[in-house]
C-alpha cells in the first residue's frame, strides 16, 4: 500500500510542478522518464492525458490550488457493527470507519474520519483495485 500511495505522491507532485511551470509534453515526459523506467503505453497515455489537460491545468491563474496539495502518509479501515440504538432495539447494521492521515502543503497533519455502508466500502476497494492495476501500468 505504501508503494501505490509514494506513486500517487510523486504523480500528482510532478503533474502539478509540471502545470505551475507550464512544462511541455516532451519536457514531462522526459521529467517521467528520468524519475522511473516507464513502459512505452504508459508515456503514451501519460502524453495523452497531459495533451489533453495540462494546458487547461496551466492556463488557470493559480493552477496549484486548484490541484490537490495534501500528501496521504496512512491509511486504516476496521469494521464495526451497530447493534442497537435510542430508535431502534435490534439494529445490527454493519459499517466500515476508515481514517486517513494527510498532510497538507504546509506539512500540517491532519487525519480524515468517515464512515461507509458495507456496499460503499465495497465499491471503494474495488475502485482502489483499478486504480492499482493502473498504477502497475505506471
Amino acid at each position: 500500500m505504501n508503494e501505490v500511495i509514494n506513486v500517487i505522491n510523486d504523480v500528482n507532485y510532478l503533474f502539478s510542478t509540471a502545470a505551475k511551470h507550464k512544462l511541455s509534453t516532451e519536457t514531462l515526459l522526459n521529467t517521467f522518464a528520468s524519475h522511473y523506467k516507464l513502459p512505452k503505453p504508459t508515456l503514451q497515455v501519460i502524453r495523452h492525458v497531459w495533451n489533453e489537460e495540462g494546458k487547461n491545468l496551466s492556463d488557470v491563474e493559480g493552477s496549484r490550488d486548484l490541484l490537490p496539495a495534501a500528501r496521504l502518509l496512512d491509511f486504516h479501515w476496521k469494521v464495526g457493527m451497530a447493534v442497537s440504538s435510542d430508535g431502534c432495539k435490534s439494529l445490527n447494521h454493519p459499517y466500515v470507519t476508515v481514517e486517513l492521515k494527510v498532510a497538507d502543503h504546509s506539512g500540517q497533519v491532519q487525519n480524515k474520519v468517515f464512515e461507509m455502508t458495507i456496499p460503499e466500502f465495497q465499491n471503494f476497494s474495488k475502485q482502489f483495485k483499478e486504480m492499482s492495476a493502473a498504477l502497475e501500468n505506471v
